[in-house]
């Protein structure tokens, strides 16, 4: 299978290399990357200057970009093939919850969905991973399970692994996303010039964690995995709005 690699971290990071020399072994794999960390991304384009793409190695390429343009870049004319599918990451931290929203390890995901496979997110439970090893070597057997049985090609997958030896895992968990409180207020400073600025608070802590989540399987050592799709349509909700609109829309 043709595979393009792409994350937020950049195309130095560990958690893609690792990801490229394994999946090398079976696979036709490339990676198109951010030139250096673009962590929190989202599903960003960009449309105000140009693009360039650096071969760095072998099937290696840089771009000055976000998650989403080497995606798109790499589909839509980088690439002399289309891939058959995307895989993004491993990403040094969890993407769970309302993460994703902002996770350009997920949108570089979501870029690619339309290519016929799932495409896949995995994200590390460890923002200082000692254990991408055991990441990949779960990516691969998804792989494996994915060509011998495919999954619908508009879902992405988005993995997240506790940053464990193989052997401490519990059983990997089809978990749903869970919720957080707000986030933290920003943090108001002064630059040398005493300009204010303001600094981007942390997420809010974990508010829907039980059984069932993704925050939970990961909580008690167990990879979950969530299936994610793009359209945001809130069907169950839809006919409400249209009596709504009809009463109060003239």
């Amino acid at each position: 299978m043709r595979i393009l690699l792409s994350n937020d971290d950049g195309y130095m990071a560990p958690g893609i290399r690792i990801l490229f020399e394994l999946l090398g072994q079976q696979h036709d794999v490339t990676i198109v990357a951010p030139d250096r960390d673009r962590s929190g991304a989202s599903n960003s384009l960009t449309l105000d200057m140009p693009l360039r793409a650096t071969e760095k190695e072998r099937n290696i390429y840089s771009v000055n970009g976000t998650p989403t343009d080497c995606v798109h870049l790499a589909i839509t004319g980088l690439l002399e093939e289309e891939p058959d599918m995307v895989i993004s990451g491993i990403n040094a931290g969890p993407n769970m919850g309302d993460d994703v929203l902002y996770s350009g390890t997920v949108a570089a995901a979501m870029e690619g969905r339309f290519l016929g496979y799932p495409a896949v997110a995995v994200s590390s439970g460890s923002f200082t991973p000692q254990h991408l090893d055991t990441a990949a070597d779960l990516v691969k057997r998804l792989v494996d399970q994915l060509l011998h049985e495919p999954l619908p090609g508009s879902i992405i997958l988005s993995l997240n692994v506790p940053d464990l030896d193989e052997d401490q895992l519990g059983e990997l968990q089809v978990t749903r996303l869970g919720g957080r409180h707000k986030a933290e207020p920003v943090v108001k400073s002064a630059d040398p010039r005493g300009e204010t600025i303001y600094w981007v608070g942390p997420p809010g802590a974990e508010q829907d964690a039980g059984p069932g989540t993704d925050f939970y399987a990961m909580q008690h050592n167990q990879p979950s995995l969530t299936p994610l799709h793009v359209d945001l349509t809130h069907h169950g909700i839809h006919q409400q709005v249209s009596d709504w609109a009809a009463r109060h829309g003239h």
